[in-house]
């Protein structure tokens, strides 16, 4: 059956001046204005449309692909604002799509990204969009395990951090103290379950934790130091951004992987960067691991040989 709100195949079953009439079974015909006609569709031919009703409230097709179908989470721009109806937003279709009043969290002005679950309205027919996710997350127990990667979507910023929908199911937190470089509100990224915590709230990451992490960058580290020449110029002067744009993990992250390879002799520490070192050169003991604590430094130059 054909859904109002959501991408269906729809068969051809005329052709009219305005455009092509599609098979909406229970529905009845819908049409598709001749703008989102497909080059060389013809009455029979199956297309993927998305429903909707127009401003006069008929119901019309699209090939337009909007930002989220309804059931879905995403975060839209405000392109308009009606003082006594509401905002309206930008979901990648012709029609902006109505937030009313009553389902914003706070006012919102042109501009704002706003993070939004779209809804059919059971009394309209009409398609909208509210910003009280909480009543649309799920309140069960969360499935996941620590470590496990899951889908995040950016969808709003605190004191602590950015607030993540996980799996388009949950709320999540990346902790601002855990990030190499501020996120963006509606950025799409895969992360990591940290914790699940007693109250059902998770904490997450963009790495994932222990050896998981650490083993799979290294030989990343060494690839792209053999790649280029034996030399990189990354090192504790690099800024966090720069690390996660080169191999995709934090600052932190990186500086313990780079500590591994160190204490395996497979890399020196020079100035400004790390060079890649020769198995077949290694004669002499292994250095003791750099570390960035002074204490532990100084402690280290204290003992005495045996």
């Amino acid at each position: 059956m054909a859904s109002i709100g959501e991408r269906n195949a729809l068969r051809v079953v005329r052709e009219a001046p305005p455009g092509l009439y599609l098979d909406g079974e229970e529905l009845g015909e819908i049409l598709l204005p001749g703008r989102y006609i497909p080059k060389g569709a013809v009455p029979g031919d199956y297309l993927e449309a998305f429903i909707y009703r127009d401003s006069e409230d008929r119901l019309v097709a699209t090939t337009e692909i909007p930002r989220a179908c309804v059931g879905e989470f995403a975060v839209m721009k405000v392109v308009s604002v009606n003082p006594q109806i509401g905002a309206f937003l930008d979901w990648g279709l012709s029609k902006d799509l109505l937030l009313p009043i009553r389902e914003q969290i706070r006012r919102v002005a042109v501009g704002d990204p706003v993070a939004a679950y779209v809804f059919l309205d059971p009394k309209s027919g009409r398609i909208a969009a509210t910003a009280r996710l909480d009543d649309y997350l799920d309140r069960a127990p969360p499935p996941y395990a620590a470590g496990q990667r899951v889908r995040l979507l950016i969808a709003d910023e605190t004191p602590l951090g950015f607030k993540a929908i996980v799996e388009s199911a949950h709320w999540g937190l990346l902790y601002k103290t855990d990030l190499g470089s501020p996120l963006s509100i509606g950025q799409e990224i895969e992360g990591y379950v940290r914790a699940i915590r007693p109250d059902g709230k998770i904490d997450l990451s963009l790495d994932p934790a222990g050896y998981a992490r650490i083993a799979p960058l290294t030989e990343q580290i060494l690839a792209a130091l053999k790649a280029s020449g034996g030399r990189l110029e990354f090192g504790d002067h690099s800024a966090p951004e720069e690390i996660r744009a080169k191999f995709g993990v934090s600052k932190k992250a990186f500086k313990q992987a780079v500590g591994a390879l160190y204490r395996q002799r497979s890399i020196r520490i020079a100035e400004n960067g790390i060079e890649w070192v020769d198995p077949a050169s290694i004669s002499e003991p292994a250095p003791p691991a750099p570390t960035d604590d002074p204490k532990r430094a100084q402690k280290t130059s204290r003992r005495r040989p045996n």
